[in-house]
């Protein structure tokens, strides 16, 4: 587990810098966790899918896979790979803050 600042805020990371607790997450946060990950612009589609993955985790208790986001977050699978290049699903979890969904490598 690993301490960072991100937006002036210090958070617990794990060793994949995946946060471990979602509470601790702002909006303010995303644009540097998106830099991060070599996402320098955002638009609507990339806020969707970030909001999208959080409202999914605190309902199911995970995020959804590449294969879900791409059919229930309105967003298509191509979309996201355009979005998100290095892997959807893992990428934007890390950057809404939540755990690697499961099933993600």
């Amino acid at each position: 587990m690993t301490t960072a600042t991100i937006a002036g805020s210090q958070v617990e990371l794990n060793d994949e810098g995946f946060f471990e607790d979602p509470e601790q997450w702002t909006e303010d946060m995303v644009p540097e966790l998106a830099a991060n990950e070599d996402i320098h612009e955002l638009d609507d589609k990339h806020w969707q899918v970030i909001r999208f993955m959080r409202q999914e985790y605190f309902a199911h208790g995970t995020g959804p896979t590449v294969r879900a986001l791409g059919k229930t977050s309105g967003v298509s699978v191509k979309e996201l790979y355009q979005l998100f290049p290095k892997g959807p699903a893992k990428i934007a979890a890390r950057i809404a803050g939540i755990p690697k969904p499961k099933g993600c490598i």
